[in-house]
């Protein structure tokens, strides 16, 4: 079963939306893939930064 998924509207500045566009696409991901991937990410290395203090 796919995870769920919530539609949400932000605003980048535009030279972080080029980027992030241009690394999708580089990726082969949509920009909303690419975005859920890089928040992931980080999210699982604030994660690692919090055990690490312990």
């Amino acid at each position: 079963m796919k995870p769920l998924k919530e539609k949400v509207s932000i605003t980048l500045d535009q030279p972080v939306l080029e980027r992030v566009q241009a690394l999708a696409e580089k990726d082969d991901r949509s920009l909303s893939s690419y975005i859920n991937q890089l928040l992931k990410a980080h999210l699982e290395s604030l994660d690692r930064e919090k055990t690490t203090e312990r």
